[in-house]
């Protein structure tokens, strides 16, 4: 027999032939070895990940402000990104690329923090009002050294927040600016127009006064904002807490003349910087002073910074890259969980009641520049790995939503971990975005207590959980569960029941991918995007299986 390679007289295929049975039971006994090779060698029936949801319990709230935005006057991310201008041929409203306007809208993104980052301690803020034509141009030193036009200055920031429904998250500058620059900031943006400030504001186009949710007083006071030792940060913080007015009365509220006062609507928070790193130097130089404030200031946050970076500077590629790459980036992140856990229990100690949010508003994947982009410009791309990374983060985030009630993911457009990636006209939107997107429905919902076990994924010598999971409560009465596959090869059988209730269907959407390094492109947009998933309920329990290196959020009706 020609094709035999054994030529041995117990080979049943030489038997077969030498019996001149033909061609046709010759097939017929190698479609059987095959088939009996097959199943000898498959891997066992994975034993399903059993996940209890204490549907009939509640837990703390998840506030929407989780799920902020940060857009920093850096690179593109705010001109080509947000700003394009009104004699642009890029459809737009008053110079703000429609695209993208539309985009975020579809998130109900919470707040905007603007402008910066380490731009905000060199802006000053009367660079960018009036017309255009007459403002200074300026040179970004923090950021490449790129030329600022001011284009986009206060009043466009605000009709951008208002054309997407978001709050403002406003940086004022304590690093080369004044107590009384920034007073003149939020006068221009908050007074009555009867004042000389709001009069000015009003001849720009705005007569009735801007609402301003949030200020953060300073940004990394510790480094880039002046690098500040604690004791003399808490000594500034303390002047710019009580100078800093916010003026508009419909949202702060004001004295009222027959004794008492009239509570505002929404009233701003002052966000003081705080940790960026391990260290709790300034968490406890902050911590204590507001814990010994006396009437005329206080504070209602303490900033959070922290990266997904591996080390400094970043190196990881955002495209191209192999299986150690994501494994190692994945297990960077869980050091936000250390963070948290250090830092809230400083804060614990001064503030038991967490009367004060940790505000973590500097969030994300950092890694190495595109090759070809500009310096300075931290121009990335963004994978189904980074998506993964904002499920993992966004998780630990809901896990201690009692004390973490805000953060801003860096950032919004085309830099570092974005939503949206633009090239002229061209627009694409992220695996970050849909991420984001699905997870909508956990804004201001109310977390549930769950329990599963999260097994292990191991590259080399390289461990993280295998899963990960959340249940919430909308406020509508809906159950929601969002389960992530960080495994990059393995699907996870899931097992989950719902103590409390009876389901009676679950449905939803699974982002995932076919390799860890997949992206979106201008000319494939939608290589990476949610798709729906079959779960299948029977006697109340859910099951179904995850796609390895995947995301999936489902919703229960009972």
């Amino acid at each position: 027999m020609n094709g035999c390679v054994i030529m041995s007289d117990k080979c049943a295929l030489c038997k077969a032939a030498a019996k001149g049975d033909g061609m046709r039971k010759l097939f017929s006994i190698v479609a059987a070895v095959i088939a009996a090779t097959s199943a000898s060698s498959s891997p066992p029936q994975a034993t399903p990940i059993s996940v209890s949801i204490a549907a009939d319990r509640a837990g703390p709230k998840i506030n929407r402000d989780i799920f902020g935005q940060f857009a920093e006057n850096l690179g593109t991310g705010i001109y080509g990104g947000v700003w394009v201008g009104e004699g642009s041929t890029i459809p737009n409203v008053r110079g703000l690329r429609t695209d993208v306007l539309t985009a975020l809208r579809a998130l109900k993104v919470p707040s905007v923090r603007w402008p910066g980052g380490c731009f905000a301690d060199e802006y000053h803020w009367r660079d960018g009002i009036g017309p255009r034509a007459k403002r200074a141009v300026t040179v970004n030193g923090s950021w490449g050294n790129a030329l600022e036009k001011n284009d986009f200055g206060t009043d466009e920031f605000f009709d951008f927040i208002q054309q997407i429904g978001s709050e403002a998250y406003i940086s004022v500058n304590m690093g080369s600016g004044s107590v009384k620059e920034a007073a003149d900031w939020m006068a221009y943006m908050t007074a009555d127009p009867g004042t000389t400030a709001g009069a000015e504001r009003a001849a720009n186009g705005h007569r009735d006064p801007h609402k301003v949710k949030f200020l953060g007083i300073g940004n990394e006071s510790w480094s880039c904002g002046g690098a500040y030792r604690s004791e003399y940060y808490v000594d500034e913080m303390k002047r710019y807490a009580r100078f800093v007015r916010n003026l508009n009365l419909k949202q702060q509220g004001t004295d009222n003349p027959t004794g008492g006062s009239v509570a505002g609507s929404n009233p701003m928070q002052r966000i003081a910087v705080g940790p960026g790193s391990p260290g709790t130097d300034y968490t406890e130089a902050v911590m204590r002073a507001w814990k010994g404030h006396d009437w005329s200031w206080s504070i209602e946050g303490l900033s959070l910074h922290n990266y997904t970076w591996v080390s400094w500077p970043p190196s990881y590629a955002s495209t191209g890259f192999g299986e150690r790459e994501y494994a190692t980036l994945i297990k960077d992140t869980l050091k936000m969980e250390d963070m948290i856990r250090i830092h809230s229990a400083v804060m614990d100690k001064y503030d038991p009641e967490k009367k004060v949010p940790l505000v973590i508003d500097e969030w994300g994947v950092w890694l190495a520049k595109l090759p070809g982009s500009r310096d300075g410009f931290l121009h990335q791309q963004n994978s189904i790995r980074d998506a993964i990374i904002a499920s993992i983060n966004l998780n630990m985030f809901t896990r201690h939503a009692d004390r973490v009630r805000m953060t801003a993911i860096a950032q919004m457009v085309n830099v570092l971990q974005a939503m949206i990636l633009t090239d002229g006209p061209k627009m694409v939107l992220t695996p970050t975005y849909h991420l984001f997107k699905m997870y909508v429905p956990f804004q201001d919902a109310t977390r549930l207590p769950i329990t599963f076990d999260a097994g292990i994924y191991r590259f080399g010598d390289v461990s993280v959980p295998r899963i990960d999971a959340i249940a919430a409560r909308a406020a509508d009465g809906k159950l929601w569960i969002a389960l992530t596959n960080i495994d990059a090869n393995a699907p996870a059988q899931i097992d989950a029941q719902l103590q409390g209730i009876w389901a009676r269907t679950a449905s939803g959407t699974v982002l995932t991918a076919d390799r860890v390094d997949a992206v979106n492109t201008y000319d494939k947009p939608d290589s990476v995007v949610p798709r729906q998933i079959a779960a299948r309920v029977s006697n109340g329990r859910i099951s179904l299986t995850l796609p390895p290196r995947s995301v999936t959020v489902l919703s229960v009706t009972e």
